[in-house]
């Protein structure tokens, strides 16, 4: 039987935090608007800021469907599961929030992620997410799997990647700038990186 949960702690806290992988869910406000599902991962990529706000980093890709449909209502859902262990999904939906590089608050986020390069991995973007229902369910169904390892694609790809050369690549694809069903994505021209502390 699934639990519901007021916060991100104990237990709870220790799963989101020991998975390697998880998954963000989000839609536009029209009915017949494309729903985005995404996997994420890169370890230390994601973390959990208190007992009800989580964050994670939006690297460079070829989309931002995840970023327009925020920037357009919020809605947000996160998933876990875990394949290996006792067999867990947790779930958290909320209000999600992009955050740009030219943000204040971009170098307080950026602390909960110190082994983080972000000009490494062309990171656009921390997505804030404040949690308003934090549930758990059973994972019978959910194959055993065997973490191996990060992939260091997206790494050696975009580490030779400037921010002017970062932002080209980004007025390039076709839904970046604007999501599959036209709403405002990532906001172009790209703002250089901060300066690291």
């Amino acid at each position: 039987m699934g639990k519901s949960y007021e916060r991100i702690d104990g237990r709870l806290r220790a799963f989101i935090e020991a998975q390697h992988i998880f998954f963000t869910a989000t839609a536009p406000l029209a009915g017949e608007g494309t729903v985005n599902l995404s996997p994420k991962g890169l370890t230390g990529s994601f973390a959990v800021i208190d007992e009800l706000t989580v964050a994670y980093l939006d690297f460079a890709g070829s989309n931002a469907e995840t970023i327009a449909h925020l920037r357009e209502n919020g809605r947000i859902s996160l998933m876990w599961c875990a394949f290996d262990g006792p067999p867990t999904i947790v779930r958290v939906h909320g209000r999600g929030e992009p955050v740009f590089r030219d943000d204040p608050r971009w170098a307080g986020l950026m602390r909960y992620f110190p082994d983080i390069d972000p000009a490494r991995h062309g990171l656009r973007a921390i997505i804030v997410v404040t949690a308003e229902k934090i549930r758990d369910t059973c994972g019978y169904a959910v194959p055993f799997m065997t973490y191996e390892g990060d992939r260091p694609l997206h790494g050696s790809r975009f580490e030779r990647e400037t921010d002017e050369s970062l932002d080209a690549y980004f007025h390039k694809k076709e839904h970046v700038a604007t999501s599959v069903d036209g709403l405002p994505g990532l906001p172009l021209p790209l703002p250089p990186l901060p300066p690291t502390a």
